[in-house]
């Protein structure tokens, strides 16, 4: 009896030595991401499976409203303070490269070659000479969203393939009241939403030009090329009346109120649209140009390496990138959140590709790409006042296009000198 006691304190002793021993290897790595449900959900189930396979690590992750994120992560980092990943918006990686925030992935872990031979195109955006600073685990690109209800009241049987039909179907979608005003639009219009990016990226590249150069440092859509553009995206409203810039003051609100027959926007919008009673809906892709040109814009969060990443810390921390830009991870972010895979391993399967709602968006990645913005909100402020200068001072495409390249090619300098 006296054995086998002392047989078990042994035992208990070596167990708890064990634990300790465990605990003290143990990294704990902080990740932090803006508050959304559903992107809360869906990291919770990739730290539990990342977990999982690598029993030495654990994750805790914070997240903070979308309001203060930036400001939060600013501060954090700089003190030794903070998150050893962070997630960010793909259009703020100059800003964290410059502030020292986060450090390149490493290339023998992150091949370039190998990242540009997984991943969408746009992806590459995230590279800066010879590196790859941050990689996402889902993107968005753009789609037609149209009203079901509306189309069958107007006798319209398909959704528009080109944007000469988009603008045919548009019409019979219009009503207006007896003064003429409009009650409800064929297509909703706005730069403030996503308009600004399907004229960069789309409507300019389908009319033959190209956006920018010198990897977008340089506006170059004050061409012919951009005028054609902007005259077809004004013309939706000044020529053809099928809608109004300002209509119920933001185009998301005008669909969702059943009160606009179509509407352009990003995969982000499917949740919200699922929860307004009443509406039904269907998407397409964008409407080819008028040689049959596809494009697309695409945007995306990122998940990067932090400069107070150090030691192990930094090891863990280069794994749980591994684990987060896996296959897996993409089809787990895209049951939860709903954004597209940012592999075309995942996305293009038959399943994902030729998905009733997520389809047209997934398949719209294979010809998209990525603004490089400098500074998003001045840079669609360009886009904002271009239209209303057509609009409400009833200036030329020529002239409007022509100053908002110079405003917009100020914001550049000003970043890039």
């Amino acid at each position: 009896m006296k054995y086998r006691l002392k047989s078990l304190a042994i035992a208990g002793l070596t167990s708890v030595a064990t634990l300790l021993s465990s605990a003290v290897q143990a990294v704990e790595i902080e990740y932090w991401q803006y508050f959304f449900d559903a992107r809360v959900e869906a990291m919770e189930q990739l730290i539990e499976g990342f977990e999982a396979e690598n029993p030495d690590i654990t994750v805790k992750m914070t997240h903070f409203p979308y309001a203060d994120y930036r400001t939060k992560v600013a501060a954090a980092i700089p003190a030794g303070e903070g998150p050893d990943v962070v997630q960010l918006f793909y259009g703020w990686l100059n800003d964290y490269v410059e502030a020292e925030l986060i450090q390149p992935l490493p290339a023998d872990v992150f091949p370039p070659a190998k990242i540009e031979e997984d991943f969408f195109p746009m992806v590459g955006a995230m590279r800066e000479g010879d590196n790859y600073w941050a990689l996402p685990t889902a993107v968005r690109s753009l789609a037609l969203f149209y009203n079901t209800r509306l189309f069958d009241e107007a006798g319209v049987d398909a959704p528009p393939t080109n944007l000469d039909e988009l603008v045919e179907v548009a019409k019979k979608l219009t009503k207006v009241d007896g003064a003429g005003n409009l009650t409800q639009v064929g297509i909703t219009a706005g730069m403030t939403a996503q308009d600004h990016h399907w004229f960069r990226e789309v409507l300019v590249r389908q009319m033959g030009g190209d956006p920018y150069t010198d990897d977008y440092r340089t506006v170059n859509y004050n061409d012919e090329a951009g005028q054609k553009a902007l005259d077809f995206y004004v013309g939706l409203a000044k020529q053809h009346k099928v809608t109004a810039f300002g209509f119920m003051d933001e185009p998301q609100a005008a669909f969702k109120a059943g009160r606009a027959g179509m509407h352009i926007d990003g995969s982000f919008r499917i949740g919200s649209l699922n929860g307004v009673r009443g509406l039904k809906w269907g998407v397409t892709e964008l409407p080819a140009g008028p040689d049959g040109t596809r494009s697309n814009y695409s945007s995306y969060w990122v998940n990067a390496i932090t400069t107070k990443a150090e030691g192990e810390r930094y090891d863990a921390a280069v794994k749980f990138m591994q684990y987060v830009t896996s296959d897996e991870a993409m089809q787990i972010w895209l049951d939860v959140v709903g954004e597209l895979p940012a592999k075309p391993s995942v996305g293009m399967t038959d399943a994902n590709a030729n998905n009733e709602v997520f389809g047209p968006f997934i398949r719209g990645l294979a010809y998209a790409n990525t603004t490089k913005f400098a500074n998003e909100s001045a840079q669609r402020q360009a886009m904002v006042d271009m239209v209303s200068r057509m609009d409400i001072e009833g200036q030329s495409a020529a002239d409007s296009i022509a100053a908002a390249a110079a405003e917009e090619q100020k914001v550049l300098d000003d970043y890039y000198k």
